[in-house]
């Protein structure tokens, strides 16, 4: 493994892309994996069309589930992250205790809670009575293996934000990896169907989460993984800084219900189930191209938040700006290819004509804004970095609530097919918002740092 990436030091564009290019990886490779999983199932004999549409019900509740290891993880990542530029090994040290301790705590909260609640869950997420055979199914296997998607996912935060970005990314391949290998095994070779899908899910996370914490117990990193020192006011802490990140991944289910419902009455019989399953291909293509996003805007977070707590502003604004370059070039080549070739993409799911043409008409229409989208991406995590949570938050649910305003609004006016320009419009107005907030709170805030006294 390579030596620590030194944050406070390096050349600040080499680290921006020693970060965010095994991070833009990963998530594109975790998206991958989403899909290929699925084409699995969906190919199950006999009943893989039934098969998926359960699983398909059991992904925002995966979601869900996962966010709270970003609550953890992002949270207590940036706090480490400004007490290393602070030189503050001791209070790093019980910040990753503290987050260690929460993300057993959620995991053991979690496993209980949806076993209880489960089956009121996947029938309020849409399983039918046809369905949730299968749903249930893969949802009680998936929640007995919470500890290790928790661990996974909450302490490759750790291992990112000390410089190890290729160890983080490992972390996210193992896991893929070997979950798009056992999921043939499992499914086709050992016949198990839903089941097997799920097992090998749970294999492939506890893969990722041995690594993790070997590494995080090992000798290589900065800060390892302790017991002891535990404290409320650093719990809280860590929680207030995750709580943006969170409640973003944990509304993104709440937004494709409020999709699909509305898709669904203006659509009516004849063309809701269609625009429904179009809807559904442009939102995955949507995440090949938010996901790296992530990767950039996430993935580079730990060098603003060490410069910031070394009060090396100067290194703090060059990192915005270079990680906006690089973000605006990747959405540019984004812009660019949803253009001219869309249509590779959605013969993966689908050869039927109407379907076809629909779907690449949505995909053009729902990344038109996706270059200043740029701007929120980068702003927003960089506002969570500098601990500006609030800040973050309010701009974020901003563009949540007018993208389901847009959603619910348009169709009244126009007709179904109106809601897909809900994303766009949100797209730009939170772009422009985001921006100017961050213009003008950014030389401030920075400047109050640069006079704190560090205890």
């Amino acid at each position: 493994m390579k030596a620590a990436a030194d944050l406070g030091k390096d050349s600040i564009t080499s680290l921006v892309f020693r970060l965010a290019i095994p991070a833009m990886i990963a998530q594109f490779v975790n998206v991958l994996y989403s899909i290929i999983d699925r084409m699995y199932i969906g190919h199950i004999p006999g009943n893989g069309t039934l098969a998926l549409a359960g699983v398909g019900v059991c992904g925002p509740i995966v979601t869900l589930l996962s966010s709270f290891g970003t609550l953890v993880g992002l949270g207590g990542s940036i706090l480490l992250s400004i007490r290393l530029g602070e030189k503050n090994f001791k209070k790093a040290q019980q910040i990753l205790a503290n987050s260690f301790l929460l993300l057993c705590c959620f995991s053991l909260l979690l496993t209980i809670g949806f076993l209880l609640c489960k089956d009121a869950l996947l029938m309020w997420f849409g399983a039918s009575e046809i369905t949730f055979p299968y749903a249930n199914t893969y949802m009680t296997i998936y929640t007995a293996g919470t500890f290790f998607a928790l661990m996974a996912a909450g302490l490759n935060y750790f291992i990112n934000c000390q410089g190890f970005p290729m160890a983080g990314m490992a972390t996210v391949l193992i896991g893929a990896v070997s979950n798009i290998l056992l999921d043939p095994l499992f499914i086709f070779v050992f016949h198990m169907d839903v089941a097997g899908a799920a097992i090998a899910t749970v294999i492939s996370q506890m893969a990722s989460c041995a690594f993790a914490l070997r590494f995080l117990f090992g000798k290589k990193v900065h800060v390892r993984i302790t017991f002891g020192q535990y404290e409320w006011s650093v719990i809280r802490r860590i929680l207030y800084l995750g709580l943006s990140p969170f409640l973003i991944l944990a509304t993104d289910s709440i937004l494709l219900i409020v999709m699909n419902t509305v898709l669904q009455k203006y659509g009516g019989p004849s063309q809701g189930d269609m625009l429904i399953t179009c809807a559904t291909i442009v939102q995955s293509y949507m995440l090949m191209i938010t996901s790296p996003m992530i990767g950039i805007s996430g993935g580079t977070q730990a060098i603003i938040s060490y410069n910031y707590g070394a009060k090396q502003t100067k290194r703090v604004k060059k990192a915005e700006w270079t990680i906006l370059k690089l973000m605006l070039s990747f959405t540019a080549l984004m812009f660019v290819v949803s253009r001219f070739i869309p249509q590779y993409f959605v013969r993966l799911f689908t050869s039927t004509p109407e379907y076809l043409d629909f779907s690449v008409w949505g995909i053009r229409v729902f990344t038109m804004m996706i270059i200043p989208l740029s701007f929120q991406y980068v702003f927003v995590d960089g506002l969570t970095a500098l601990e500006r949570t609030k800040t973050a938050l309010s701009l974020s649910i901003f563009r949540k609530s007018l993208y389901v305003a847009g959603t619910i609004l348009l169709p009244l006016f126009f007709s179904a097919k109106s809601a897909f320009y809900a994303e766009p419009l949100a797209d730009i107005v939170s772009a422009v918002i985001s921006s100017i907030f961050f213009l003008l709170i950014l030389d401030k805030h920075l400047t109050r740092r640069e006079q704190m006294v560090v205890s």
